[in-house]
């Protein structure tokens, strides 16, 4: 188990989309939004990667930092880097993309150090690196967007009390739907830290990409 507090930087073997490399600690400051995805995954092409593409184009590049982790775990063939770059040249994707490191036998480097469970897969991170959100499957446009911007509203150097205070409003604001009808959203507004390492469904009834979960 990793700490949210000191998440694991990303694994990363190229880089698309940008002129230089870019990394959790640099990107300290900002927040930032990981979306991990599979080319030849449905709903990453369907609902995650055009969620990220809204996010990038609506949101200040100054504020808000965008990265998309091709995470392969199947079909590696099919889905290596020129064929990526391919894909990226199609769908013209306006934020920087990485490719996971692959680990040759299991999951690839940063999908396995965050325990992911499939793509798409969202991470949120906030102004001072920490991982405040852990999302597997979709997740609706509203409560992404107003997600986000609770992080930006937090100063970088915000004392733990100001974070908790504000997703205490937070929790209090976002109806979640899924919980009304009696499922586990395992939303964890944690009042002691502020950060949420949610290992729940993003959708609670377990949009992925149609191929099960990742294989370790």
């Amino acid at each position: 188990m990793f700490d949210p507090e000191n998440p694991p930087e990303l694994s990363v073997t190229r880089w698309f989309n940008t002129r230089a490399p870019l990394s959790l600690k640099a990107l300290k400051g900002k927040v930032v939004l990981v979306v991990a995805f599979q080319m030849l995954c449905p709903g990453c092409v369907q609902h995650g990667l055009p969620q990220a593409q809204k996010i990038a184009e609506q949101f200040s590049d100054d504020e808000v930092v965008v990265i998309g982790l091709h995470s392969v775990f199947e079909h590696h063939g099919a889905m290596g880097p020129e064929s990526l770059e391919a894909f990226l040249h199609e769908y013209s994707w306006p934020f920087p993309v990485a490719i996971d490191t692959p680990d040759g036998v299991k999951m690839p480097k940063t999908m396995a150090a965050y325990e992911m469970r499939g793509t798409p897969t969202m991470l949120l991170f906030d102004r001072q690196g920490r991982l405040r959100r852990h999302y597997f499957g979709h997740v609706e446009d509203i409560r992404l967007a107003a997600e986000l911007m609770g992080l930006a509203i937090e100063d970088a150097d915000a004392p733990r009390a100001e974070s908790v205070a504000i997703e205490r409003k937070l929790h209090a604001t976002l109806v979640d739907p899924h919980a009304q009808h009696g499922h586990d959203h395992s939303h964890e507004h944690g009042d002691d830290c502020g950060c949420d390492h949610d290992h729940g469904d993003g959708d609670a009834h377990g949009h992925d990409h149609g191929h099960g979960k990742a294989k370790g």
